[in-house]
């Protein structure tokens, strides 16, 4: 599992190296060029996300004792990625704000207000993300906590059930011991009894001769 998250790893780091250097070629570019390239980029940003997903999925199958380092880089990664599209928000605008200037024939120097404004809405549509991708985060951590949680109950209940089968062959045993036991007792109580039967019978059949004899004489 951890080959294949590598792989996306790769896969990502490629990508958005790309990206950024395209980004940074975006308001250099004439008009057609920089269409076309918004629109490369474009294509691009919904790949490196399509690679993040897929290694989140990888993380998730990782075993939890073995996730935080992989837990980390993702964070990385997803911070990573909310700065390229930060980058390219503000390149389409710096675009689409030279684009209309070309178009209107004037210097720019009117749309500075409007530019400015749409740089503050940016910030804060990026703030907005910001926290979504927290929530994301903690929903995701508090996930593996639950699992891990489950996980441990689980072994907990296993070792639970154990002692108890261990408990029953035990009583079982006990059992057993208890019968063996009582039964020698008998046999030994028996013997006994058998012993003093035997001996008084010998005593009386001494006794007996011993009178016999003392009567011949």
């Amino acid at each position: 599992m951890s080959s294949d998250f590598e792989g996306y790893e790769q896969d990502f780091a490629v990508l958005t190296a790309e990206i950024t250097s395209k980004v940074a070629r975006v308001p250099r570019l004439p008009p057609d060029e920089k269409k076309q390239m918004v629109a490369n980029v474009e294509k691009q940003l919904e790949e490196a996300k399509e690679l993040l997903e897929q290694m989140d999925l990888e993380v998730r199958e990782i075993p939890p004792q073995s996730r935080g380092m992989y837990s980390n880089r993702m964070r990385s990664y997803k911070q990573e990625m909310g700065k390229l599209e930060t980058d390219f928000k503000r390149s389409r605008i710096a675009y689409s704000d030279e684009v209309r200037n070309e178009l209107l024939g004037d210097d720019g120097n009117s749309s500075e207000n409007q530019r400015a404004h749409l740089l503050d809405n940016t910030e804060r549509l990026e703030r907005s993300s910001r926290r979504l991708e927290a929530g994301y985060q903690i929903a995701v951590e508090t996930e593996q906590i639950g699992q891990e949680m489950l996980e441990n109950l689980s072994h907990d209940r296993e070792k639970i059930q154990r002692a108890r089968e261990r408990l029953r062959e035990t009583d079982a045993n006990l059992g057993k011991s208890s019968r063996v036991l009582t039964g020698m007792l008998r046999r030994i109580i028996q013997n006994r009894i058998l012993v003093v039967i035997l001996a008084i019978i010998l005593v009386v059949t001494i006794l007996m001769a011993i009178t016999f004899s003392v009567r011949r004489h």
